[in-house]
């Protein structure tokens, strides 16, 4: 659970602004997605496959002996 308290004089965008930033960096927003919906074996197995390709064009192009 993410809290976030106001600093005296803090305005309420900046205020929001933390908070947002806070839920991202803990995962709590992605974690909420992953499970909006249910996913098959079968999509979960499929997105393994894109996303460990997509490590591979990285490694190739940014290749970690420079």
């Amino acid at each position: 659970m993410v809290v976030v308290k106001a600093k005296p004089g803090e305005s309420m965008d900046r205020l929001i602004q933390r908070f947002r930033k806070r839920i991202i960096q803990s995962g709590v927003l992605l974690e909420y997605r992953e499970r909006e919906r249910h996913k098959t074996q079968a999509e979960k197995r499929k997105e393994n496959k894109y996303r460990v390709a997509h490590l591979r064009e990285i490694q190739k192009k940014y290749p970690k002996d420079q």
